[in-house]
């Protein structure tokens, strides 16, 4: 029997968050127009979701749902790490080893690839406001770690590994290809074949995965979209995706993670002056109009508000480049945010 699937003997409904299932619920019904109410009792939506056997706990409750999963899953967290140069080497600029159940994973794992990696701003001649392209595809990076994140093997005693290097951004999981499927079969159409169903089931109604069997398929049409290499897929220990990042000519050593306004502007996305790639990008999405939290975040395409107000709104706001448009009013609920005379100067540096 799967690990997923079996009891934790220890475990109760006290060890799971019952605000993770409503806020579950919340996106399933908007997502998937889910047939269950938001105020559905916890042990009601984990019996319909075959997370109950005799009243007891299964493993995927916890890793989907647990107040504290890595209790339970030491290694169920996500190491991310950003180097400047093409190999794995020490110093390590940025690392980060993040823990949550299964959502926040992916959640702050995509956010600390958007917030290295380039981002374009297009030309604001269909819209009051500018469109907004990574240097590699949202779709890709999501895709890629989420597979990684639901289809790994928790028995194993590695981790999941996020690694963002000048050339190209590796994702790595302890897991294998199922039965009957083989790397070459990731460049088609193929059945749907989740490692950890019990898993795939949630996170497909909440929005975060499909079932179509399409994933790989998409991942390579959408970066070559972009007039990127063709992504990589590889089986050994572990299962590796290879995402391939656009070499531009900066001498190696020197630090990526660039924030691009147009084609020939190019400002670090480490800290200069003291202004960090995360504030770089807000004050290029922000320009000369005012936005709210969840417009920026969508400019930015973040889902985690926790990680975009410290790493991003915050330290725009205490460097006086962000204000807010009801500064008396800090939960005003038309709250916006613009551009200072500080940040429009920095703009202009930016772009």
């Amino acid at each position: 029997m799967s690990i997923i699937k079996k009891q934790l003997p220890k475990a109760t409904l006290d060890d799971i968050d019952e605000d993770k299932i409503t806020s579950f619920l919340s996106l399933a019904i908007n997502k998937r127009q889910y047939p269950l109410s938001v105020d559905t009792p916890a042990m009601d939506v984990l019996t319909r979701l075959n997370l109950l056997k005799n009243n007891r706990i299964k493993n995927a409750a916890i890793l989907l749902f647990g107040k504290q999963p890595q209790n339970f899953f030491i290694t169920s967290e996500v190491k991310c790490a950003h180097f400047h140069g093409t190999e794995a080497a020490k110093p390590i600029p940025s690392y980060q080893i993040y823990k949550g159940d299964v959502f926040q994973l992916v959640e702050q794992a995509v956010d600390f690839v958007l917030s290295k990696i380039d981002l374009r701003i297009g030309v604001r001649d269909t819209s009051m406001n500018a469109p907004a392209q990574y240097e590699l595809p949202m779709f890709a990076v999501k895709e890629a770690i989420v597979n990684a994140v639901c289809h790994r093997d928790y028995t194993s005693t590695g981790s999941v590994q996020v690694m963002l290097f000048k050339d190209r951004l590796e994702i790595w999981n302890p897991g294998h290809l199922p039965f009957g499927l083989n790397i070459e079969d990731l460049s088609d159409s193929h059945a749907s074949q989740p490692a950890n169903p019990l898993l795939a089931e949630p996170m497909y109604l909440a929005g975060t995965i499909e079932k179509a069997g399409t994933g790989t398929t998409e991942i390579i049409k959408s970066c070559e979209e972009l007039d990127l290499k063709t992504p990589e897929f590889h089986q050994q220990a572990t299962f590796r995706t290879v995402l391939w990042r656009k070499i531009t000519g900066q001498p190696t050593g020197q630090p990526t993670g660039q924030v691009t306004g147009q084609p020939t502007g190019q400002v670090t996305g480490q800290v200069t002056g003291q202004v960090t790639g995360q504030v770089e990008k807000l004050i290029l999405i922000l320009n000369n109009h005012a936005l709210s939290v969840k417009e920026m975040m969508e400019h930015l395409s973040l889902s985690g508000r926790d990680n975009f107000l410290t790493s991003y709104l915050q330290p725009a706001m205490e460097q006086g480049f962000v204000s807010m448009k009801y500064p008396e009013t800090p939960n005003h609920p038309n709250q916006r945010y613009c551009l200072t005379k500080k940040g429009k100067k920095q703009q202009k540096c930016l772009v």
